[in-house]
């Protein structure tokens, strides 16, 4: 599975999430991924969460596993002229990019593609028309923060998983392998531009969130951990456990009401509303106060293990709230159990790291791979892609063009 891009080889000029993660994928995948990196590395090299030693990024060492790095000082018009005959190397699967340096600067399409004209380069943006934004600020623009947190309260919250910078590479990930597929075919570069707030409206859109505020003409209420148009909530054991209970289809809602012995209380309910609970999973919705109060009751009258065995002998869906740190170190398919991990040695220490996500089961994983020391694969990348000696290159040092560790 993970050499499904076997020999395509990938160049990377980018920070923070979007752009990397994109080329991650394609490194996960089996593609040859090189980074250039700033002498010094680049504004994301000292990002938190750090390793112990205060210093050393977990978070660049888990966006640019598996990749390698040439340090090159970029500042210079020589070290811009190298990146550049990096990007346009000649080679039938060479010639992508992936970047989110600005349109208008030197890595502009038209001046990559006056090098290599059938050059592809995904470009991910933050506004479309060049304007600076990250994952936090086009949340808050397309109104996702007004429909997070407590029902009860009207100030906005964050969420802390940035979507639309993981939606985002993985789309351009999807675009990138569109596009050499194409060349492929009609010999012909391209360039495509990701704009993070067109991926972040476009979600919205897809989930009919735009035609529920322009035919309903109101934005949705804050629920807090209310699943919305369906039934689902967060509930408390006996014993102080919170767990989610969610229950969409009508297999779910049957599963969970025979779990927890509701069918008496249920019938009578459905009685006096003049409703069945298992039609459609919007009229568990609309009487989810009362189905709440229900399920309330019934799980805290319950201890957790025994709930959580009525739940898994019947199949509801559900999970126990833990932390993250309880995930990893108890819960099999987070842990060392699940073969899509595996510990590695990084620069900024020893832990579990996810190879790809993705399967096949007819073949076997490939190993994760290590994140690179900043620089680490310069003098391999010039003397391999650009064929330069090893006397250029030690030139190349001695004039602070380029670094390795």
């Amino acid at each position: 599975m993970d050499g499904l891009l076997e020999g395509i080889r990938v160049i990377e000029a980018a920070s923070f999430i979007a752009a990397p993660s994109c080329a991650l994928h394609m490194a996960q995948f089996g593609a040859e991924v090189i980074r250039i990196d700033p002498l010094g590395g680049g504004p994301d090299f000292h990002r938190w969460p750090l390793a112990p030693n205060g210093d050393t990024s977990l978070y660049w060492d888990g966006l640019n596993k598996g990749k390698r790095s040439i340090a090159i000082d970029l500042a210079k018009p020589e070290g811009r002229a190298l990146a550049i005959d990096l990007i346009a190397a000649p080679g039938e699967n060479a010639g992508l990019l992936v970047t989110n340096f600005p349109v208008d600067g030197f890595l502009s399409f038209a001046k990559l593609k006056a090098r290599r004209e059938n050059l592809i380069c995904v470009r991910v943006m933050g506004w479309p028309d060049g304007r600076s934004a990250v994952d936090y600020t086009v949340n808050a623009a397309v109104g996702i923060p007004d429909l997070t947190g407590p029902a009860e309260s009207s100030s906005p919250v964050n969420h802390v998983l940035p979507a639309w910078d993981l939606l985002t590479g993985a789309y351009a990930a999807f675009s990138l392998v569109s596009a050499e597929r194409a060349r492929r075919h009609d010999g012909l570069g391209r360039e495509i531009r990701m704009a993070l707030s067109d991926v972040a409206i476009a979600s919205l859109g897809h989930l009919g969130q735009i035609g529920e505020v322009q035919t309903g003409g109101a934005d949705r209420p804050r629920m807090g951990n209310q699943l919305f148009g369906a039934f689902g909530r967060d509930f408390a054991t006996s014993d102080g456990r919170r767990v989610m209970i969610v229950a969409i289809t009508a297999r779910q809602w049957s599963a969970l009401v025979g779990a927890l012995s509701l069918e008496a209380d249920i019938d009578a309910l459905e009685r006096r509303l003049g409703v069945e609970f298992d039609a459609r999973e919007g009229v568990r919705f609309r009487h989810r106060e009362d189905l709440n109060a229900l399920v309330e009751s019934a799980v805290g009258k319950r201890r957790f293990a025994e709930l959580a065995a009525a739940f898994d002998s019947r199949g509801v869906c559900w999970s126990a709230y833990q932390t993250l740190r309880e995930a990893v170190a108890t819960d099999p398919a987070f842990g060392s159990a699940n073969p899509m991990l595996s510990e590695l040695e990084h620069p900024s220490g020893r832990y579990l790291t996810p190879g790809a996500a993705a399967s096949v089961s007819s073949e076997p994983r490939r190993a994760a791979g290590r994140a690179p020391r900043l620089g680490a694969d310069t003098v391999q990348v010039l003397s391999e892609v650009l064929q330069l000696s090893n006397a250029a290159i030690g030139v190349l040092h001695d004039q602070g063009i380029v670094a390795s560790p």
